[in-house]
């Protein structure tokens, strides 16, 4: 049975970002684990539970799997695990990855190792792909550059922020996803005419935000060759 690493925030994850692949690969028969930066439960940015942000469908069903799931309640911290022990390690997005995830060093090693690995896959969603701005191989380059890649894009963050900079919940956002992937040298794509964007480069899978979640899962589960449900 394949294996897959969810590393989630704690600082706020958009909750399909997480639910929809994390339901996917269970229903695929992928074995599931999760880990947070210190080993606390993740927290759900509340507009992504919000009815009038995102469908109260999927407010529902997030919000559902996100209390209930044992996995999401009981992660393990991310300086004890070790990417080589599963098939895939999952980044789930949100403006909070910013903070924890995105910035932590072993979650970094995490990504590194995944990548590195012979047969490991990667998949990095939305606000979680500036990750790859912070990471860097062993020789000292970053792991993005050179790789074509999606992720959160400038026009989207423009209507969230204020002209500050700042989230409607009152923190400063510290870096835009699309600047500092660039800078690092990644070959950038967000496909903003297109309904979805996911990108495939290696083992290392990304996808450019919400939408794009459930094709970034099924595309993970093709990289990976497991069979996926009818």
């Amino acid at each position: 049975m394949p294996s897959a690493l969810f590393v989630v925030s704690e600082e706020g994850y958009w909750g399909e970002e997480c639910i929809e692949p994390l339901t996917t690969l269970t229903d695929a028969g992928v074995d599931i684990e999760v880990a947070t930066p210190s080993g606390s439960p993740p927290v759900i940015d509340e507009r992504s539970v919000d009815p009038e942000e995102v469908g109260e469908e999927t407010a529902e069903h997030v919000m559902e799997v996100h209390e209930s799931d044992e996995r999401l309640n009981d992660p393990s911290p991310v300086a004890q695990v070790d990417a080589i022990d599963y098939d895939a390690v999952v980044f789930p997005g949100g403006h909070g990855t910013a903070w924890d995830v995105n910035q932590d060093r072993d979650a970094r090693r995490l990504l590194r190792d995944a990548v590195a690995h012979e047969d490991g896959k990667a998949l990095v969603v939305c606000h979680a792909v500036g990750i790859l701005a912070f990471t860097r191989e062993s020789a000292g380059d970053f792991l993005v550059d050179g790789r074509s890649v999606t992720g959160f894009p400038n026009e989207w963050e423009e209507g969230i922020v204020d002209d500050n900079g700042v989230m409607p919940d009152g923190r400063k956002l510290p870096y835009w996803v699309e600047d500092e992937v660039i800078a690092a040298g990644g070959d950038w794509d967000a496909e903003l005419d297109d309904d979805t964007s996911v990108t495939v480069d290696g083992d290392l899978i990304t996808a450019r935000g919400p939408p794009s979640s459930a094709e970034a899962a099924r595309t993970l589960l093709e990289e990976l060759g497991v069979e996926q449900p009818a």
